[in-house]
């Protein structure tokens, strides 16, 4: 099985780190068969999975359910958990008693918590007690409606001295990898440059070591648009409702099921 020392061998190796979520059996499977690197219990089940329009809603007890259900199908990928909102700011100690179910309850590996220069001090202390952590950093979903919306970050090189430093504090506070999610290009390669642990993007540019997507989005599953970042590689929403809409069509004439001989 993968670990978070694998994960940051890849750097020094220049292997792309290749990461996908998933937040049911069947999709964690198939990762784990193709051979992804990490697979994300991210809390992103909120919109593509739950409906809702921000992840904001998404619970630890949504995040234990569906982390314990990927770690069945996974065998050789790391299972990381997604710290979801409320989860870790309102205490150190809720944060150390929330990241610690993902691993003793829900078979994860490892949390991801979504890190601004205030709550650098969260990796060390889970990392002390020894939770690997996944810090991301950029543009964070869970403070969207303080952003102002899903922008590029590291625009300015106010915001980029911002994002580089933030960067290198959660590395020397024990962070396994970053995820950096809608940077700048020039801001992410920076970044990966400067770092000594893996940078994982998301509408980040190629130059991280990794790069990690909603796997409904590359799918074509995925009810509505897509960021324009996302490469759809299949129609799989559109063949699910051509499938189901001939079943419809056969049941209604008599054409299944067929007859036979008993």
């Amino acid at each position: 099985m993968n670990t978070p020392q694998h994960i940051k061998a890849k750097k020094t190796s220049g292997s792309k780190i290749i990461m996908l979520t998933a937040y049911d059996f069947i999709v964690a499977r198939l990762l784990d068969e193709v051979g992804v690197d990490i697979v994300l219990v991210g809390d992103t089940l909120g919109s593509v999975f739950a409906g809702h329009d921000t992840t904001l809603p998404v619970s630890m007890d949504d995040m234990i359910y569906h982390t314990k259900v990927v770690s069945k199908a996974v065998q050789s990928a790391i299972v990381i958990g997604d710290m979801p909102f409320m989860s870790y700011q309102e205490s150190m100690e809720t944060a150390r008693r929330n990241a610690g179910r993902f691993l003793k309850e829900a078979g994860a590996q490892a949390v991801k918590v979504e890190i601004g220069l205030g709550q650098v001090e969260i990796v060390k202390e889970l990392v002390k007690i020894g939770i690997p952590v996944m810090a991301h950093i950029g543009f964070t979903p869970q403070s969207v409606y303080q952003i102002g919306g899903y922008r590029i970050q590291g625009k300015t090189s106010e915001a980029e001295a911002q994002l580089l430093e933030l960067a290198e504090k959660v590395q020397e506070a024990g962070a396994f990898a970053v995820v950096l999610e809608l940077c700048s290009y020039k801001v992410a390669k920076a970044i990966t440059d400067s770092l000594q642990i893996p940078t994982i993007g998301i509408g980040a540019g190629p130059d991280c070591d990794g790069q990690v997507l909603v796997t409904q989005d590359l799918l074509g599953m995925t009810v509505g648009g897509v960021p324009n970042f996302v490469k759809t590689y299949a129609t799989i929403f559109k063949d699910m409702k051509q499938a189901i809409t001939q079943f419809k069509k056969d049941v209604q004439s008599h054409k299944f099921p067929e007859s036979f001989s008993e």
